[in-house]
């Protein structure tokens, strides 16, 4: 995984992890008691928490990184995929309410250095 900035407008919402290969993806946040940041999950269109210690926050992404909606989803929940879903982002739940995050966001994508 690949460490980068979470933007929206050119604010930086949070530090994050930016999952490409599927192994990555599968794992997920499994494993972790809390996280901090965000995790970016590329070419994923639905998730579960089968196994999480704690509830998430899901956004689902278009191709061009636009939200196209968010949920929170309790431990042992599947989010059923979202039409024109490309990828998720997910984050500890309430993490998109203190970003404000909503449909229609344009999320960017800053390699930190």
């Amino acid at each position: 995984m690949r460490t980068v900035w979470l933007l929206r407008g050119g604010d930086v919402l949070a530090s994050g992890e930016v999952a490409e290969s599927f192994a990555d993806r599968a794992r997920g946040l499994l494993g972790h008691a809390h996280y901090d940041g965000a995790l970016l999950l590329l070419g994923t269109r639905t998730v579960h928490t089968a196994g999480m210690r704690f509830p998430v926050d899901v956004a689902f992404l278009d191709k061009d990184l636009y939200v196209l909606a968010t949920t929170t989803l309790r431990t042992w929940s599947v989010a059923l995929p979202r039409r024109r879903g490309a990828h998720i982002l997910e984050a500890q739940a309430g993490a998109f309410e203190r970003w404000r995050l909503e449909a229609g966001d344009q999320i960017e994508i800053r390699e930190t250095t």
